[in-house]
């Protein structure tokens, strides 16, 4: 896929950056493949499967775009993991975009190096937003109408939730910052502008799953499917995206990993709040069969389908939001 400037769309931080250019398909759709947790180690047999599955999803599903949600190198040494598992989607000519989780610069390089490493990476989507915002490769990436025009009909923001907690007295996880938020809600309203004043569909991909994860699943009158197999671990403190999302009106739903046996998708004011599959192995606690989240955009419409596929090559989980997930009505 050809480069285009991008740099006349987006606001406030950045003047122009290349960037691949995503279309819906002649079908009108577009599809995601997300890979979360991968834990992996460059040069260790028990990474093996989480090469395995990454290579069996992109070659069954054939994706138009592949987002890592943090998590996905975890040991020395760090470039060559990179290399390896970026080998996999250039390889394909698939274009990708990266979240960073709490565990990717443990191992000698930092969050900023890591993104200059990303970002130089053919077939890469994000660009760098370093020294503008909190954390790196905070991203809206859109994607353009069927007909090659340059018109936008979706988007896809990647947030980095940080790692663990800035605030001394404050135990725990990472959030999506305060300026992040600021940065997203003005993007939002851009596209919204452009677009007659109408919030276009979009979706949000970050590593730490939001508090309101758990009130949502909890809750028994919201709809969902999925498992969860653990408790969610969000930050201890809500820095306020849900309700950010809620007000400018364009997230469907949001994709996270994190906790490594949950995989559930729930209905939370109309928004999915999502997991990704687990797709590491045995560099880490999991000790199901791992796999990869599928989500299809379908051109003019806020609605996606999405489904579960396995490295069996199975598929579980298949479902059509907002219809399939319709909330029972929550009494008074």
């Amino acid at each position: 896929m050809r480069k285009v400037l991008l740099g006349c769309l987006f606001l406030l931080i950045f003047t122009s950056v290349e960037a691949q250019k995503l279309n819906f398909n002649k079908n009108g759709l577009f599809k995601i493949a997300q890979f979360t947790d991968v834990h992996y180690v460059h040069g260790n047999p028990k990474s093996d499967t989480a090469l395995m599955v990454i290579q069996r999803v992109l070659d069954a599903e054939k994706p138009d775009m592949v987002i890592f949600t943090g998590d996905i190198v975890t040991g020395k040494p760090v470039k060559k993991g990179w290399d390896a598992i970026t080998k996999l989607v250039i390889d394909r000519e698939i274009p990708f975009a990266v979240t960073l989780g709490n565990h990717d610069d443990e191992n000698g390089t930092t969050r900023f190096e890591l993104e200059k490493i990303i970002t130089n990476y053919p077939y890469n989507c994000n660009y760098t937003t370093s020294g503008q915002l909190s954390g790196v490769m905070n991203n809206v990436i859109p994607v353009y109408g069927s007909d090659k025009d340059m018109q936008v009909k979706s988007l896809i923001y990647c947030f980095d939730s940080g790692a663990y907690s800035t605030i001394n007295d404050v135990p725990g996880y990472g959030w999506i910052t305060t300026d992040i938020i600021d940065w997203y809600k003005k993007q939002s309203f851009h596209f919204t502008k452009q677009n007659n004043f109408q919030p276009l569909p979009a979706l949000a991909y970050f590593h730490i799953p939001l508090p309101e994860y758990r009130l949502a699943f909890n809750d028994e009158s919201n709809k969902r499917v999925g498992v969860r197999k653990e408790d969610e671990c969000p930050s201890d403190l809500n820095s306020g995206m849900f309700i950010a999302m809620k007000e400018m009106r364009d997230v469907m739903g949001t994709f996270v990993g994190h906790d490594h046996v949950n995989d559930y998708m729930v209905n939370y004011y109309d928004i999915a709040l999502t997991y990704g599959r687990f797709s590491g192995w045995r560099t880490t606690y999991v000790p199901e069969i791992n796999g990869s989240r599928i989500v299809v955009l379908k051109e003019g419409k806020r609605e996606f389908d999405t489904w579960i596929r396995l490295l069996d090559g199975s598929i579980e989980n298949k479902v059509t939001f907002p219809t399939g997930l319709i909330n029972e009505k929550k009494k008074k």
